[in-house]
């Protein structure tokens, strides 16, 4: 039996195993709160409520000790975390020993002992496949609930969750992501076309696509408005119709190719000039010119509704909810001006102790600046721009409501993800482990919750592992 085999092996022993739970009894679902922890939660809600199943729901940051105690003293006899969990099986070992746990997550595991039998994990990394590419913890999910109800039609909200944890490649999924969106496609929920890797198809004018294009960067356009309505009319487009801007979705397929022609010879001393083009998922259930018709865009959203506490707006437009899902729109505009108040701290804070620049990492500590929950957003914003060389490290902190600082880890790269030598979630672990803490995360992804006391140590430490990983990338380079 090969690997993925046995995967699917144990997602439907996890099934047989729900089935043995009493019906009567409620489940309680703890979930992560970025765009592929609320699809993995609406995922598990449709397939609770195609069983008739009663459920209680939680949306957190993170799940680390103190919520987990909480959770013991609740009265409930089944849990199920979804999109975390894996990190933290000691803990939930520890005092949920008289509850009957299911894990549907995707992350490392930080224990590979035998597990009780009250226990049912389920995880590609167990079985030997790099969740951190192949599937996201909503398409764990969706496996599972696919195992108990043939009726369960979410294939596109998995694709979501893992376009929100950017799982796609430039050639487009691995295996198990693809075969899920291949039943999204059957489903009639998503096409799928090549198109000129944009964000922002649906909703923003094309000449402010253009301007906010880093992936792909485009040498003369991207960064400035006048630039790129300059541009269009340069090319042959005009960016207005009848007094309204164009949209990339409502080009002409003339004006597809003018553009693509254009983009590429601006690109021209470019490694890969063409490297413009890769898959475009649209949701063609949803309306044109809203940012739940694509997939991207959508993920932005649930982002948009799990980092502004409106995690439940973001699981109803999941399901389809057409009242919620306007809610949930409506939060784009505050979660466009938490980032727009983020980044001008950020950026107005450059010369001071608070954000420590060198040649290989940055590290930002914007204490109670910056919420929490939007900490990580920043750091993969900073990721993705031209300010700093591929393979930067972006490391940032801010303390949350609950009296602890949160840390995020990113690595800067302004197309596809850098592979690296070891992944950030190694360097957080390695981290904690010398200062203090609980760190998750996987990849290209990672963070940790610490003590606001520890965060000098961390932020001291951070610096000489950081420096070290650095110098090891550099000697890998020159030896390949």
């Amino acid at each position: 039996m090969d690997s993925y085999a046995e995967f699917r092996q144990s997602v439907a022993l996890a099934a047989d195993r729900f089935k043995e739970l009493d019906r009567k009894e409620t489940i309680r679902v703890i979930s992560h709160l970025d765009a592929d922890g609320i699809s993995a939660c609406a995922i598990l809600i449709k397939t609770l409520n195609l069983l008739n199943r009663k459920y209680s729901i939680s949306i957190i940051p993170q799940l680390n000790e103190k919520i987990i105690t909480e959770l013991k003293e609740e009265n409930h006899r089944n849990y199920f975390f979804t999109d975390l969990g894996s990190g933290q099986i000691k803990l939930i070992r520890k005092y949920l020993q008289d509850k009957n746990i299911f894990i549907l997550d995707h992350h490392e595991a930080a224990d590979e002992t035998p597990l009780p039998e009250n226990i049912v994990h389920v995880n590609p990394h167990i079985n030997g496949i790099d969740g951190s590419k192949e599937i996201s913890g909503a398409g764990v999910v969706y496996l599972f609930g696919k195992m108990l109800s043939e009726k369960l039609d979410l294939a596109h909200v998995a694709i979501i969750g893992a376009i929100g944890d950017i799982q796609e490649t430039k050639d487009g999924f691995l295996r198990l992501n693809d075969e899920i969106l291949q039943d999204a496609v059957k489903d009639g929920k998503i096409q799928v076309k090549k198109g000129i890797r944009f964000f922002g198809r649906q909703t923003r004018p094309l000449h402010k696509v253009l301007e906010y294009s880093t992936d792909p960067y485009i040498p003369g356009v991207s960064g400035s408005e006048s630039a790129a309505i300059q541009f269009l009319h340069q090319i042959g487009i005009n960016p207005k119709i009848d007094g309204q801007w164009k949209k990339v979705a409502g080009l002409t397929e003339p004006e597809v190719k003018k553009l693509i022609a254009g983009i590429v010879m601006k690109r021209i001393n470019e490694e890969n000039p063409e490297d413009i083009l890769g898959n475009v998922y649209t949701l063609i259930h949803e309306e044109r010119e809203s940012p739940t018709r694509d997939a991207k865009e959508f993920a932005t959203l649930l982002n948009a509704c799990g980092r502004l506490n409106k995690a439940s707006l973001g699981i109803g437009a999941c399901l389809g909810d057409k009242r919620i899902k306007q809610k949930a729109i409506s939060q784009l505009a505050s979660y466009k001006r938490a980032i727009i108040d983020a980044m001008k701290w950020y950026n107005s804070n450059k010369g001071t102790g608070n954000i420590i620049l060198d040649k290989k990492f940055v590290i930002i500590n914007a204490g109670e600046n910056i919420p929490a929950t939007m900490i990580g957003t920043v750091a993969s914003i900073i990721s993705k721009s031209s300010e700093f060389a591929d393979g930067t490290m972006i490391l940032s902190m801010a303390r949350a409501d609950d009296g602890t600082t949160k840390v995020s880890l990113r690595v800067a790269s302004k197309s596809h993800r850098k592979e690296m030598s070891s992944d950030l979630r190694d360097l957080v672990s390695e981290i904690t482990r010398q200062v203090g803490g609980e760190a998750g995360g996987h990849q290209y992804a990672a963070g940790a919750i610490i003590s606001p006391e520890d965060e000098e140590k961390f932020i001291e430490t951070a610096k000489t592992v950081l420096s070290r990983h650095s110098l090891e990338e550099n000697l890998v380079e020159s030896e390949s």
